[in-house]
């Protein structure tokens, strides 16, 4: 074909008596309206591709009409087709009219429309290769599962593709199709980014490095400053909430963003280090929290500042290079207007930086009155004396000061709200309720244990927090989220488990009392056993510089040093010793459905457990082997109940007796989320070994999840999450239906079956022995 023919504004294209572009201009030309905008598009489409490449291309403009698509879809499809650039081929045109036909078919023509619309935006963020290819099948796959959410998910394109990643954007439409199940509202609410986790998603995905991402190099940096691991948890949750801004200490944990926007890359990893290292500091060098008394929220503000100046000063005095990690983040100027905020983040830099020149009255004032309290460092009286002072000079400069928008500076300095007690004394009047009310909103994203910040000036309860202190109720209080596998896509989903603490119900200790006298002759063995290994096992010691024998070994290399003329240690003797225990246990009991049937002698399945864990825990208080007892059951993600039987921290007694005696079987086994808790729990055990044995009777399941393999895969990385942490961990099945999953979860060593149940008392006694010789 001559190039002139080929830059005609139209060109004839030899059409197959039956052929689709054929069918489709015959079509058009009962279309009126739509007729002049198809011969647009068709001018331009036929100026640039070959006869072959326009047939498969109207094939697609008829399937989309075979569908009823509309008008509009096909409008929307021709304008795409026009902007298409030419050396991106007719293909992925093609592919796009018979996706947007599949998308028409489930979720109907305006949700087709729209996903045609939305076209432009993924080609701008993903490209026109594999990644738009991509993008199709995912809003195919969408339309097939949630169809009333295509067309939400498509006009909101530009900020769900935010990060530019086709990875992000699959995840996050698995995720939102694993969140809401078969909730129609719940998913819809999703894909229009009402929901806090879709929200979070986004953000993560733009962000690119968060917590997540940070929080294992973190804490391995800030044990090494002090060597003392930190409690570290995220701010993130469903709280409704504008996300946290500020690093937040809860008695001991150290709460961080879940991102830092606009910081990226290495950045993310400095700040991380930096504001962790800031709240550990407080932690060790500070003292007593500070009551709130009658200060308005200007002097907490003052007071805070002074306390973290007063705790760096005492940190870089003992670890000089935390200059050089904080030092970068205060960058405030002699300069711009004197606002309480500016005036604030001066003062910061003038106290933490001595070669920092401010010409300012109030900032040289604090830098004296500061200064002059140098030999007083370790006494935090002296941050409440000067806040206070400097907060009276502040007031009378009559600056603004807005408690709800202040926001701390530098960047990785905490909120300050840890370092108070907003308790029963705290004042009424308005202005210090201010930051008493954000105190309390803050409080609804930390762990129930810490209760020094009441939410008790709040008045609307509807927005229930991550792990806000509620009135206990049938499903228990949130105490952690903890991430889950997803097997299907290959990724774990970062605090997609809630667990709940369900308060353990007083029972009759008679009960168990009782079942451990018909079990005399299995105690009685066991307490030989106790008297056995109490003393702990004997140990030979080699290279002593005395003991009751020689060691031959280290008396030939002596004498090997003395012909050499030279000095011979002296370490040449042999002594033996007991080797005391230093074990730590948790006995994790599973009490789903499953574990109510009964067995041939009338007992159930729990009531059998219960037993062999009584017999165990009384072997254990007399070994003095500190151990806990926590039972669990779910009833999805968003309930994965916990009951403490026994803590760790509490004796043995009649009351731990009573609270297994009513323990109750009931809804499901999400394994996972309950090792990772154990996990964590008895990681603050302090112990060399320590030790998660798991009684269980079935595979592990829940009711939103349908794959029977997906939670038997999240509890096999779970059981090697614990081993990561140096925590053993153990199966104990009951029966011999999910010995292969038990397998797969812990490893055909650290499994043991138990086919008939009446074994379970003297077979986990005889395990529990066992290992503790290891």
């Amino acid at each position: 074909m001559s190039a002139v023919v080929r830059s005609a504004s139209l060109r004839l294209i030899p059409a197959q008596p039956d052929g689709a572009v054929r069918r489709l201009h015959l079509l058009m030309r009962q279309r009126d309206v739509l007729k002049p905008l198809f011969r647009i598009a068709w001018d331009n489409l036929a100026a640039r591709f070959d006869a072959d490449e326009l047939e498969g291309w109207a094939a697609g403009v008829l399937a989309l009409a075979d569908v009823n698509a509309g008008p509009s879809c096909l409008v929307a499809f021709w304008e795409i087709s026009r902007s298409q650039p030419t050396e991106e081929g007719i293909t992925s045109l093609i592919v796009a009219a018979h996706t947007a036909a599949n998308v028409c078919r489930h979720a109907g023509a305006q949700a087709a429309s729209a996903t045609i619309v939305s076209v432009g935006i993924a080609r701008r963020f993903l490209g026109a290769d594999t990644g738009l290819a991509r993008w199709w099948r995912t809003m195919d796959e969408l339309a097939l599962q949630a169809p009333e959410s295509v067309e939400a998910a498509a006009s909101r394109m530009g900020e769900i593709l935010s990060a530019g990643n086709i990875n992000a954007f699959e995840n996050f439409v698995a995720a939102g199709l694993k969140l809401a199940a078969g909730d129609r509202r719940r998913r819809l609410k999703f894909f229009t980014l009402q929901d806090e986790l879709a929200r979070r998603l986004v953000e993560r995905a733009s962000v690119g490095i968060g917590f997540a991402e940070t929080e294992r190099q973190t804490k391995a940096f800030v044990t090494s400053l002090w060597g003392r691991p930190p409690l570290l948890r995220s701010f993130s949750g469903d709280t409704g909430q504008a996300p946290q801004r500020r690093a937040g200490i809860a008695g001991p944990l150290i709460r961080l963003p879940d991102v830092y926007r606009g910081v990226q890359g290495d950045a993310a990893y400095a700040l991380y280090k930096a504001a962790a290292a800031h709240a550990q500091a407080h932690l060790v060098f500070g003292g007593t929290r500070f009551p709130v008394g009658t200060l308005k929220p200007l002097q907490i503000a003052l007071v805070t500042l002074i306390e973290d100046a007063r705790i760096e000063w005492l940190a870089m005095h003992q670890l000089p290079g935390l200059r050089k990690l904080w030092s970068p983040y205060h960058v405030a100027v002699p300069a711009g207007v004197a606002t309480a905020p500016t005036l604030l983040a001066r003062l910061a830099r003038a106290l933490f930086d001595p070669s920092y020149r401010d010409d300012d009255s109030f900032i040289a004032k604090g830098r004296e009155m500061f200064e002059n309290r140098l030999p007083r460092l370790e006494d935090a009286a002296i941050s409440r004396e000067v806040g206070m002072l400097l907060g009276n000079d502040l007031g009378q400069m009559r600056v603004q000061f807005n408690a709800r928008i202040y926001v701390v500076e530098p960047v990785y300095r905490d909120d300050g709200l840890g370092l108070w007690d907003f308790g029963d004394d705290a004042p009424t009047s308005g202005e210090s309720l201010d930051l008493a009310v954000d105190a309390a909103r803050v409080e609804q994203r930390d762990d129930p244990d810490q209760t020094s910040l009441r939410p008790n000036v709040l008045e609307d309860d509807s927005k229930v927090g991550r792990a806000r202190p509620v009135a206990p109720d049938r499903r228990g209080i949130v105490i952690a989220k903890y991430p889950e596998w997803d097997r299907a896509h290959g990724v774990e989903r970062p605090e997609w488990t809630t667990v709940r603490e369900v308060a353990a119900r007083p029972g009759d200790p008679r009960l168990v009392e009782e079942a451990l006298d018909r079990a005399d002759v299995l105690r009685n063995r066991i307490r030989r056993l106790v008297r056995g290994v109490r003393v702990g096992r004997a140990i030979r010691l080699k290279r002593q510089l005395d003991g009751h024998d020689l060691d031959v070994d280290a008396m030939l290399e002596a004498g090997i040093a003395l012909r050499m003329r030279q000095e011979p240690d002296p370490r040449i003797f042999r002594t033996t010793t007991s080797k005391h225990r230093d074990l730590a246990v948790l006995l994790l009991l599973d009490i789903s459905e499953s574990t109510r049937d009964r067995l041939a002698s009338g007992a159930s399945i729990l009531d059998v457990e219960r037993l062999a864990v009584a017999v165990l825990a009384e072997a254990m208080s007399a070994l003095g082997d500190p151990f806990s007892m926590l039972a669990f059951a779910s009833d999805g993600r968003d309930d994965v109940e916990m009951t403490t039987v026994k803590a760790f921290n509490e004796p043995y007694d009649r009351a731990c007796m009573g609270r297994l005696a009513a323990l109750s079987s009931g809804l499901s086994t999400r394994l996972g989320t309950a090792l990772r808790h154990a996990g964590e729990l008895i990681s603050h055990a302090r112990s060399f070994r320590k030790l998660v044995i798991v009684l269980t009777d079935g595979e592990p399941s829940d009711i939103d999840v349908a794959d029977p393999l997906e939670l038997v895969e999240d509890a096999r990385r779970a059981a090697i999450g614990l081993r990561a942490r140096g925590i053993d961990g153990f199966g104990v099945v009951l029966g011999s239906g999910a010995m292969n999953s038990a397998v797969r979860i812990f490893g055909r060593g650290n499994t043991m079956l138990v086919p008939r149940v009446e074994d379970l008392p003297a077979r986990l006694s005889e395990l529990y022995f066992r290992l503790a010789r290891r």
